[in-house]
């Protein structure tokens, strides 16, 4: 496909004014929570709102807390419509729509107040990752890998009990315990032996929620970081359709995996295809664009063995899993619990003895300078 010139003209200048003003990660995340946020309006004082359902109580003790996980495919209330909507004035990270076919949604709720403390989702991993692939030696089968491994692709506590109670902790301990990685066996019909996730931050911020948490979770290296973030919501569908409206109606890919992307960077190709490379547009194109790549941040990359003393030689197919006898009982819910109680009691301690407990619910439907890179 080759694009008349004005046409490319066009969406070369689009991609300029999309990505031009964007310095940094922060500045992308901003951008595309602020124009989101135009749906998610705070009601007027004392008439209620999403935020009604997030955490907000600082006197309550960790080790009188109590918690309930709620599956969103299943419950009334907290539908997945809602667990949405409340996960997105929460969190500063973009959250994309679309899901992929194995996905546990759930959110965490402490039942003493009946508040929500987090969100997770565990999917199916990415499929390739260099910190994984240097652990295992290799780029693995894709399928006895899926069979094997999930992933966390949000794990997100309400703030401020993120920060006052070390909140994104337990919801990782929540994704990494034996309960939870039965239930994803029973629903997906595989065998997990391997949990991954990977920070929102690394080159910028050099530690992350999921640090500290040996033997749960460890380090393994950071990613690597060579793509532009992606135009969000109306600014790629309308750029998308004006280069289907020019294919005589036809979309840009077929492929479903990865479609968004595979799409972007088709037009990208195209639009150089269609300029001179000595364009003054087409240079400018290119420079922005290479800005762009670098304010992707390397993350860093977590895994968990879930208490399995060879989930490398299992993903590989090489043995059959095998408990290890020393970590293996760790990874049940209730000592799980008991860890967290522990660190978020002394943090707890800490914080009220210092004044520095934080009291003001992080919602952005009411603030819309909220920190993002904490």
């Amino acid at each position: 496909m080759i694009l008349k010139k004005s046409d490319a003209e066009y969406a070369a200048q689009y991609f300029i004014d999309y990505y031009g003003p964007i310095n940094s990660i922060e500045d992308y995340q901003r951008k595309v929570k602020l124009s989101r946020m135009v749906d998610y309006s705070s009601p007027l004082l004392g008439m209620g709102g999403l935020e009604d359902d997030l955490f907000d109580e600082y006197d309550i003790h960790p080790k009188d807390m109590k918690f309930k996980i709620i599956d969103c495919s299943k419950d009334s209330y907290y539908n997945a419509s809602h667990c949405n909507d409340l996960l997105e004035i929460t969190t500063s990270a973009p959250v994309e729509a679309g899901a992929p076919v194995r996905m546990l949604r759930w959110i965490l709720l402490e039942t003493t107040t009946n508040k929500v403390v987090g969100f997770i989702r565990l999917c199916s991993p990415v499929i390739n990752c260099k910190p994984r692939n240097d652990w295992l030696g290799s780029v693995p089968e894709l399928f006895r890998f899926n069979e094997h491994v999930n992933m966390g692709t949000i794990i997100v506590p309400v703030q401020p009990f993120g920060y006052n109670l070390i909140g994104g902790k337990l919801l990782t301990l929540l994704c990494c315990c034996h309960e939870t990685r039965e239930a994803f066996n029973k629903k997906y019909g595989c065998d997990i032996t391997l949990f991954e996730t990977t920070s929102l931050y690394g080159s910028t911020k050099q530690s992350s929620q999921y640090d500290g948490m040996k033997p749960f979770v460890r380090f393994r290296g950071l990613t690597d970081s060579n793509f532009a973030p992606m135009l969000h919501d109306e600014y790629f569908r309308n750029l998308e359709k004006y280069f289907i409206d020019r294919n005589d109606g036809k979309p840009l890919v077929t492929s479903a995996s990865s479609r968004k992307m595979k799409a972007q960077n088709k037009m990208i190709s195209i639009i150089r295809a269609s300029l001179p490379k000595d364009h003054k547009l087409i240079l400018e194109f290119n420079e922005v664009l290479k800005k762009s790549k670098g304010i992707t941040e390397q993350k860093r990359y977590y895994q968990s063995t879930l208490g399995f003393s060879n989930s490398r030689e299992v993903i590989l197919g090489q043995e059959e899993p095998k408990i290890d006898p020393v970590n293996h009982h760790k990874f049940h819910w209730e000592f799980m619990l008991n860890w967290w109680q522990k660190k978020a009691g002394n943090r707890f301690e800490k914080l009220r003895k210092d004044g520095r407990m934080r009291t003001e619910l992080e919602v952005w439907n009411r603030d819309m300078d909220i920190q993002i890179i904490r």
